[in-house]
């Protein structure tokens, strides 16, 4: 479980109980996770918010900086929500879905550095780091992520 964005932190946003419940929701999950399997997981929970509510939320925490986005090897976007501490980049699993967190302190560096070399202001990066973990290369069953 994640810490869940404080309230000074918590995204601002008419609160409606379908957003409160995707933020729990989200909050809940250890590993990187889908909005089709978020919404699964709310539909199973009971009183569920839509397909449509779920992405729409999730973009919107995206946009916000609440939330760090991988994609799995179809494409697919996958959420988990971002520590209090900020921005993070992980090595995740193609097989299991693990996720750790990196140390990426040069990449940030570097990041600052080619903003102040070109004048470009407010870069973004994307940096995606995958493989196969030992469990999975050495062919132990690690529970599967809570998908």
């Amino acid at each position: 479980m994640h810490d869940s964005p404080t309230a000074e932190s918590r995204p601002s946003w008419r609160s409606t109980r379908q957003r409160n419940a995707v933020l729990r929701a989200l909050g809940d999950r250890p590993d990187f996770t889908s909005a089709r399997e978020l919404h699964a997981a709310l539909a199973a929970a009971g009183p569920t918010a839509g397909l449509t509510t779920v992405y729409r939320t999730l973009q919107t925490l995206e946009q916000r900086g609440f939330v760090d986005v991988v994609r799995d090897r179809s494409g697919e976007r996958l959420y988990r929500l971002r520590p209090t501490d900020g921005h993070r980049h992980y090595l995740v699993c193609r097989q299991c879905g693990l996720s750790l967190p990196l140390e990426s302190d040069a990449v940030e560096r570097w990041t600052e550095a080619v903003a102040a070399a070109t004048g470009f202001a407010e870069l973004e990066h994307t940096v995606e780091l995958t493989g196969l973990c030992e469990d999975c290369r050495s062919g132990t069953e690690r529970p599967a992520p809570n998908r």
